[in-house]
């Protein structure tokens, strides 16, 4: 009898790693373990430690850059992703900060936007919609600081769980933020500073 309860409790252990390999093996192929890449954001006109170019500068006030939107790309993204946006904001200006950009309706098979996509008609030909920034222009408004402390500016690609949007091209950037945000799945950030 004693030499019976050793092996009941071994036959219990291995009943429950069998289980437990079950388990692991159906949730590996399920999916829902698999590892996926961590969803990122890059841009070959932002370097750490490198001053952006006059491209991207605010063509307008005594900035007097190109107002030429950045490449941008991403990858990473959740598969059930249906769309993208990405949107620029600058939080340190005064107030509540400052839109510069915020495009949504960008396709779910497009992981990344040339520089200048905004201004070059990219966007509409791939059915994005573009809100009015800060500036009150529509698509991209670069920056231009008020002369002093370096201003913070953050990109964010968010990946959406859908593709129909209730936003019409030139509607104001904080709508398009929130309905944006409504419909994230998830969102990866780079930022850059810029100073006069």
């Amino acid at each position: 009898m004693r030499l019976a309860c050793p092996i009941v409790r071994s036959s219990r252990a291995a009943a429950s790693m069998l289980a437990a390999s079950t388990a692991a093996l159906v949730l590996c192929h399920s999916g829902i373990a698999m590892a996926q890449d961590a969803f990122t954001v890059a841009s070959t006109d932002f370097a750490p430690g490198k001053s952006i170019g006059r491209e991207l500068l605010f063509g307008e006030s005594d900035c007097k850059g190109g107002n030429r939107s950045p490449q941008i790309s991403w990858r990473g993204a959740p598969p059930q992703t249906r769309s993208f946006a990405v949107t620029i904001f600058d939080p340190d200006a005064p107030g509540r900060g400052w839109w510069h950009w915020a495009v949504a309706g960008i396709p779910a098979g497009v992981t990344h936007l040339p520089a200048n996509a905004s201004a070059s008609g990219v966007l509409r030909k791939m059915g994005a919609v573009e809100a009015r920034n800060d500036w009150d222009t529509e698509g991209y408004g670069g920056p231009c600081p008020p002369p002093g402390k370096a201003h913070r500016y953050v990109v964010t690609v968010y990946a959406l769980r859908s593709d129909d949007f209730h936003l019409r091209q030139g509607t104001p950037a904080l709508m398009f933020e929130h309905e944006i945000r409504t419909m994230a799945l998830a969102s990866a950030q780079l930022s850059f500073t810029f100073g006069r």
